[in-house]
C-alpha cells in the first residue's frame, strides 16, 4: 500500500503544532525579537559578579523562548521532510541557538571567577532558587577547573575531538557501501544499515546470514581506519582526563551526572552473575526455532513469528490506558487529553521522519512523533513515548525551566517503567497460548538487547579505555580480540561465535559518546524495579514514583530515584530485573514444552 501524503491524513491523528504558534507568521515574528535579543545580550559581558540574578535571568528567559521557536520548525521539518520552507526555518533556528550559547558562553567563567564563598551564598539565597542547581554543580565543578588560559586551550580542543565521532558517521554513512544480498529464494535485496536489523529478524534464515557475512565483512575491511578513529576518540578522553585531574575517563564521563563509578562497576557484576540465565535463553532459542545450533544471526529472528495482534490505534490507546490504570486516575486523564488535544502525531506520511520520540516542550505541553503500524508492538511504543511525556509533563508542570529537563541517567526509566505496566496487564489479560509466547519473547529480548547486550557494550568501553590508560595500543586486533572474548563471556555458552562477530564492535556509534550506553541498562534495571512496586505496594508506590517525575533536575538523579524508593548505588534494582528475566524464561519454557 503506498504510503499517504500529509494532508490525506485525518486531523484528529495530526498533533497540534499551532499551540505553540499559531501561524508561521507569528514564528517568523518571534523569530525577529529573538535575533534581536541574542546579538544585545553582549551588554551583560563582564558585568556577571555586578548583577548575577539578571544576568541569570536574562540567558534563562531567552533559553527557554529559543526552545519552543526551535522545537516548532523542527517538528514542522518532521511532519514531511521534503518541505523546504521547514527545512530553512530549522536551519535558522538552529544557527540562532549557536549564536545565543556563543554570546552567553562568558557567564559560567565570570561565576566561577567569583569566590566560592559568596557563589555558595548565592546558591542558599531564595532569590536565586531557580538556579540554585546550577550553582551547585558549578561550584562542584570547580574542583576539576584549569586556570583561565588553560580552559580556553582545552575548549579549542572540543572540536578536535568531535573528528573520530564525525570521521566515522561519514564512513559509515556515506562512504561504507554494502553489497545486495540473497534470500533463500535467491531474490536479491538492498543491504543497509537500516536494513540490517530487519533482515535479522526475519524468518529467513539464509538471509539473515547473508545480511550478518555481507555487513560485517564489508566493515572487516575498513576495520584499520575504524581502529585508529576509535583510539582517537579515546585518546581524547585520556586528554580531558589528565588534563583534569580524574583517576580515569570512566570518573571523568560520570561526574557531571553525579553517578559513581560504583553504579557502572555494580551493573557489569550483577549481570556478569546471571550468565547463565543468558545461555538458557540461547538454548530455549535454539529449541523454539528448531535449530541445531544458534548463530549470532539468529538471536534477532523472533521464536514466536506472526503473532503480533492487529489492533487500531484507538484501541491501542485504550488498551495502553488500561495498562497504565494502577498509576492513578490523574495520570490517565492527562494521558487522554493527550490524545484528544492532538498531541500525537500517530501515522506514517510521505516525507515523515522514521522512528518515534517525545519532545518535551517547556511552556507548552509535551509532543509524540510516531509511525504506528497498528499491532501490540505499537501500542507498546506509544506506551514508552507517553513515558518520556508524562515525566516531561509532571517535571515542566512541577519545576522551573532551570529545574525541569530530567538527567541523561534517568530518562528511559519513565518510559520503561509503562511498558512493563503494559506488559504486566497484558501478560494478565491476553491468555491464549499464543499471545502468552508471544509477549514473553517481547520481553525476553527487551531484557536480553538492553540489560545484556548494553552491559556488554559498557564492558568493552570500560575495557578499551582501562587498556589505554595503562599504555596498551588499540589496534583492530587488539579490540576485536578483546570484543570477541566478551561474547564469550556472555554469549559463548550455548551460543556458536561466528569469527566475524569479533568486528561488531565497529559499527556501534554510541562508543563515540563514551561511557554513555550503560544509562539503558541502569535505567531498564530501575524501571523494571519500579513497575514491580507500583504493582506490590501500591498507592503509596504511585505517590512516590510522581515525586520522581515531578523533581526534574531540582536533585541529581540519584536522589530522584530514591524519591521512587530505589537505590541505584545498591545492586538490588539490577538483581530484582535479572530476576525477572529469569522468571520469564521460566514461564516460556513452561509454554513452549
Amino acid at each position: 500500500m503506498a504510503t499517504k501524503k500529509r494532508a490525506e491524513i485525518e486531523e484528529r491523528l495530526k498533533w497540534k503544532l499551532e499551540d505553540i504558534f499559531e501561524t508561521n507568521e507569528a514564528w517568523e515574528k518571534e523569530f525577529s525579537l529573538l535575533k534581536e535579543e541574542v546579538s544585545a545580550f553582549s551588554k551583560y559581558e563582564g558585568k556577571v559578579s555586578e548583577k548575577p540574578l539578571e544576568v541569570l535571568a536574562a540567558c534563562s528567559e531567552l533559553a527557554q523562548k529559543l526552545s519552543k521557536l526551535y522545537g516548532y520548525c523542527f517538528m514542522r521539518k518532521d511532519e514531511d521532510n521534503t518541505v523546504s520552507l521547514y527545512q530553512g526555518m530549522t536551519d535558522r533556528a538552529m544557527s540562532l541557538y549557536v549564536a545565543f550559547s556563543a554570546a552567553c558562553s562568558f557567564i559560567e567563567p565570570e561565576l566561577l571567577e567569583m569566590p566560592i564563598e559568596k557563589l555558595e551564598e548565592m546558591q542558599k539565597d531564595a532569590k536565586f532558587s531557580d538556579y540554585s542547581e546550577r550553582i551547585r554543580l558549578l561550584v562542584r565543578s570547580k574542583a576539576h577547573m584549569l586556570p583561565k588560559e588553560q580552559e580556553r586551550l582545552l575548549a579549542m580542543t572540543g572540536e578536535l575531538a568531535q573528528t573520530p565521532d564525525n570521521v566515522f558517521t561519514m564512513l559509515t554513512s556515506a562512504d561504507m557501501k554494502f553489497p545486495d544480498i540473497l534470500d533463500s529464494k535467491g531474490e536479491t535485496h538492498t543491504l543497509t544499515e537500516g536494513s540490517f536489523v530487519k533482515y535479522l529478524m526475519s524468518d529467513d534464515r539464509t538471509l539473515r546470514k547473508n545480511a550478518f557475512d555481507t555487513l560485517f565483512s564489508t566493515y572487516e575491511k575498513w576495520g584499520n581506519t575504524i581502529a585508529a578513529t576509535y583510539s582517537g576518540n579515546v585518546k581524547a578522553d585520556m586528554l580531558r582526563r589528565n588534563a583534569r585531574g580524574f583517576e580515569s575517563c570512566m570518573a571523568m564521563s560520570l561526574y557531571p551526572f553525579e553517578i559513581p563509578t560504583s553504579v557502572y562497576h555494580n551493573l557489569v557484576d550483577v549481570v556478569s552473575q546471571n550468565i547463565p540465565t543468558v545461555s538458557r535463553y540461547v538454548e530455549l532459542r535454539k529449541k523454539a526455532l528448531g535449530l541445531d545450533e544458534v548463530h549470532p544471526y539468529d538471536m534477532y529472528a523472533s521464536m514466536i513469528p506472526d503473532a503480533d495482534k492487529k489492533m487500531s490505534y484507538d484501541e491501542e490507546f485504550e488498551l495502553v490506558c488500561e495498562g497504565l490504570a494502577p498509576l492513578g486516575e490523574d495520570y490517565i486523564k492527562v494521558l487522554r487529553r493527550a490524545k484528544e488535544e492532538r498531541w500525537i502525531d500517530v501515522y506514517e506520511n510521505e516525507g515523515k521522519s522514521s522512528g518515534a520520540y517525545s519532545n518535551g516542550l517547556f511552556g507548552c505541553h509535551p509532543y509524540i512523533l510516531l509511525n504506528n503500524q497498528d499491532n501490540l508492538e505499537s501500542a507498546l511504543t506509544l506506551a514508552h513515548e507517553l513515558g518520556h511525556t508524562m515525566h516531561s509533563y509532571y517535571s515542566n508542570g512541577t519545576q522551573c525551566f532551570e529545574k525541569a529537563d530530567y538527567s541523561l541517567f534517568v530518562a528511559e526509566v519513565a518510559s520503561t517503567c509503562n511498558e512493563m505496566l503494559l506488559m504486566s496487564h497484558m501478560l494478565d489479560t491476553m491468555k491464549d497460548e499464543t499471545s502468552q509466547k508471544y509477549l514473553c519473547n517481547v520481553l525476553l529480548e527487551s531484557f536480553r538487547t538492553t540489560m545484556v547486550r548494553q552491559t556488554m557494550f559498557a564492558e568493552f568501553e570500560l575495557n578499551a579505555h582501562t587498556m589505554a590508560e595503562n599504555g596498551q595500543p588499540l589496534t583492530k586486533d587488539a579490540l576485536c580480540d578483546m570484543y570477541y572474548k566478551l561474547n564469550q563471556k556472555y554469549y559463548g555458552e550455548k551460543e556458536v561465535l561466528d569469527d566475524l562477530l569479533k568486528v561488531e564492535w565497529m559499527r556501534i556509534p554510541h562508543f563515540y559518546r563514551s561511557f554513555y550506553v550503560y544509562v539503558y541498562a541502569t535505567g531498564f534495571a530501575a524501571a523494571v524495579y519500579l513497575a514491580n512496586r507500583i504493582h506490590t505496594e501500591g498507592a503509596p508506590a504511585v505517590a512516590d514514583y510522581k515525586k520522581f517525575l515531578s523533581a526534574g533536575c531540582s536533585v541529581g538523579p540519584l536522589d530522584a530515584l530514591r524519591l521512587a524508593g530505589v537505590d541505584m548505588e545498591k545492586p538490588d534494582a539490577v538483581h530484582a530485573a535479572m530476576k525477572v528475566f529469569a522468571e520469564t524464561l521460566d514461564k516460556l519454557e513452561g509454554l513452549l514444552k
